[in-house]
């Protein structure tokens, strides 16, 4: 008899980390999931469609249900509102449950309710197993009662490098930038909302500037501290050094031109842009919040600072500027790292038993 199909559900309204990991996730192992999606944007859905992976877009909980009935699936629920559809479901229609944990920012009251929330739900009958990205995430779930047999760690990785693509996003304000340019460009890939930290990026960077003349930053990503971020910049004077050019489809040509990625998030799963940079061979330097501590080791493929401590964070990436050599030798490192234990196509057994268990489990 064959296996039912793995029916992916998320709530997004763009392409992070979460959709990209769910893409590569379909496109290595094709013809085994479809995603379902609630609300999407049309650009996301096309993105999907341009990949090969099967999607369909629901407005609202009736027509989840109704497209469950007609083609259902095990579900594998990807953040807070799909958890809740997709527990709605399974409860309804007795599907299988699954649900991933990509990280939780319990920053303000709503965001606190939602961790409670999707905690409480992972401790129900409902949901068969728990795929967290990282032990840090994995250890919230232990705290909050989840039993044990339930969790289970699977980091995010990436698949093969693609092909080379066109460099159309290159920065048009200095298209020659390499890693070895004597003018060096440092950079933050990400929302530019309050979880990721792009406030600290800049706490590390101005400073910075300040000190070294031919040092330029980037801030690439999107978000509600973009306005807050741009005055900030332009109150220190280095509207023409520190650049917001939005968000970017194709990150490689970027990484291939940065001199080192900051991570100043305040709170992490498993960064994609993390195990990007390592496959790239962009040194890194970032907070040791969440799951980054599993993934980079303090001189070994990266360097770390303590978490929210932008002057430590600075001295780091000071460190790998002026030490092109132990840069490049982090790199070469961070890349067997990611090669090692990143690699999804490996990655994709441990995601296949995952899947098996959760069929053969029954609830309790």
């Amino acid at each position: 008899m064959t296996a039912q199909p793995i029916v992916h559900l998320i709530h997004s309204g763009g392409f992070y980390g979460a959709e990209r990991m769910l893409l590569d996730h379909c496109r290595v192992t094709p013809g085994r999931h479809r995603v379902v999606f609630l609300n999407a944007p049309a650009t996301l859905l096309e993105r999907f469609a341009l990949a090969g992976v099967s999607s369909h877009n629901c407005a609202n909980l009736k027509a989840l249900l109704t497209h469950l009935r007609q083609q259902p699936g095990l579900l594998n629920a990807h953040n807070f509102k799909a958890q809740v559809f997709a527990w709605i479901c399974a409860r309804r229609l007795g599907l299988p449950l699954v649900l991933t944990q990509h990280g939780f920012t319990p920053r303000s009251p709503k965001q606190k309710l939602y961790t409670w929330i999707s905690l409480r739900l992972c401790r129900s009958r409902e949901v068969r197993r728990v795929a967290c990205v990282a032990q840090s995430i994995a250890q919230l779930h232990r705290q909050a009662g989840v039993g044990e047999a339930k969790l289970r760690v699977i980091p995010n990785g990436l698949p093969e490098p693609a092909l080379a693509l066109s460099s159309t996003e290159a920065p048009s304000w200095e298209p020659e930038v390499r890693r070895d340019a004597l003018e060096p460009l440092v950079g933050f890939v990400g929302r530019l909302s309050a979880e990721k930290g792009p406030d600290l990026f800049l706490d590390t960077l101005i400073a910075l500037c300040q000190h070294r003349p031919t040092l330029k930053a980037v801030l690439l990503g999107d978000g509600e501290q973009n306005l807050a971020l741009r005055q900030r910049i332009e109150a220190a004077g280095l509207a023409t050094r520190i650049l917001l050019p939005g968000y970017q489809k194709d990150m490689q040509p970027w990484l291939k031109r940065l001199n080192v990625l900051v991570l100043s998030s305040r709170t992490e799963g498993t960064p994609m842009i993390l195990l990007e940079a390592m496959q790239a061979g962009t040194p890194v330097a970032a907070f040791a919040v969440g799951g980054i501590p599993d993934v980079v080791q303090h001189g070994q493929n990266g360097l770390l600072a303590k978490p929210l401590d932008s002057a430590e964070l600075a001295r780091c990436v000071g460190q790998l500027l002026d030490n092109p050599a132990q840069a490049e030798e982090l790199a070469r490192a961070a890349r067997v790292t990611q090669r090692k234990h990143y690699h999804l196509p490996t990655l994709a057994h441990s995601w296949d038993e995952l899947y098996r268990l959760a069929r053969e489990t029954t609830p309790v």
